[in-house]
């Protein structure tokens, strides 16, 4: 991501072009600035998620579409809304105590979480580890009582910012991704990740493989691994997900020739299947040279 400017402009360009576009199960598409999308050149690769979105954000060009507004829940993308939030409500030394209700959340829900005990005290950019790489929801459970202050005010925080992103077709109920009412879609979800990534800390969080916690007299020390493993392809973030109702979810940019794509995938059959479909997209732009000069 070039600079906070790119980011705002772009993230309302894709607002934009989603609007504009009429909805399709598949399709490829080349919006220009203005949002106005056409066919491409070349026939869609296989996808095999329920809903797709594709973007070059350099240029703010719409690569692949797929029931891109289409409102279903998003699994654990939720957190980087949570994350977003943390960052303009919270400084990054502050202190958070964990607490017991906080560990209960997370092993009530059957959530993924960062192994985090009640009584720890751990600073906020610890807590962002925590949160985006093993996918915490204890983290999460313990960022949103903290700077609600308590859920049902962090949510109310986390929909208010969605209207303020321009994000039309989203609606969340809490700040892990838990089954609940909660919906998104995956072009709401890749303006997110664009807005997200603007955010220099986020960016550095989500593109890091791994962040170890040095025991100290607040907390035990911990290690925590990013479950994206589309890192290893040269990614740059973002977020994985995954629930029963919505189904294994990816949220990634990769940056390739100077150009960043965001793209998301919802509803995907499987772990192994949401990484071959990102890397089958990606193939696909370099090799139909879809990213225009």
């Amino acid at each position: 991501m070039r600079n906070g400017v790119l980011i705002a402009l772009t993230a309302a360009a894709l607002v934009t072009a989603g609007a504009a576009a009429a909805p399709a199960d598949a399709r490829p598409v080349s919006a220009a600035h203005s949002g106005t999308a056409h066919a491409a050149r070349s026939a869609a690769p296989s996808v095999t998620a329920r809903e797709a979105y594709l973007v070059d954000v350099t240029t703010g060009t719409i690569q692949f579409a797929k029931r891109e507004t289409r409102r279903v829940p998003v699994a654990s993308l939720t957190k980087v809304m949570t994350a977003y939030v943390v960052r303009r409500r919270a400084r990054l030394d502050d202190v958070v105590t964990i607490t017991k209700a906080d560990v209960k959340h997370a092993l009530a829900g059957g959530a993924s979480a960062a192994g985090l005990r009640a009584g720890e005290r751990l600073t906020v950019r610890d807590l962002l580890y925590a949160l985006m790489l093993p996918s915490g929801a204890d983290a999460a459970h313990a960022l949103a009582e903290r700077y609600g202050p308590g859920t049902a005010k962090f949510v109310a925080q986390m929909n208010d910012t969605a209207k303020r992103l321009g994000l039309r077709d989203t609606r969340y109920a809490n700040p892990d991704g838990l089954p609940s009412k909660g919906y998104s879609t995956a072009r709401d979800q890749a303006t997110l990740a664009v807005a997200a990534l603007g955010d220099p800390v986020i960016a550095t969080v989500a593109r890091s493989p791994k962040r170890a916690v040095t025991k100290s007299r607040l907390h035990r020390a911990h290690v925590w691994r990013n479950t994206n493993e589309l890192l290893k392809d040269g990614a740059v973030g973002l977020k994985t997900g995954y629930t029963r109702q919505a189904g294994y979810c990816l949220s990634f940019a990769v940056t390739r020739d100077d150009r960043t794509y965001v793209g998301v995938l919802l509803g995907e059959r499987s772990e192994r299947a949401r990484y071959t479909t990102a890397r089958r997209l990606l193939d696909w732009i370099d090799e139909q040279g879809l990213a225009l000069p």
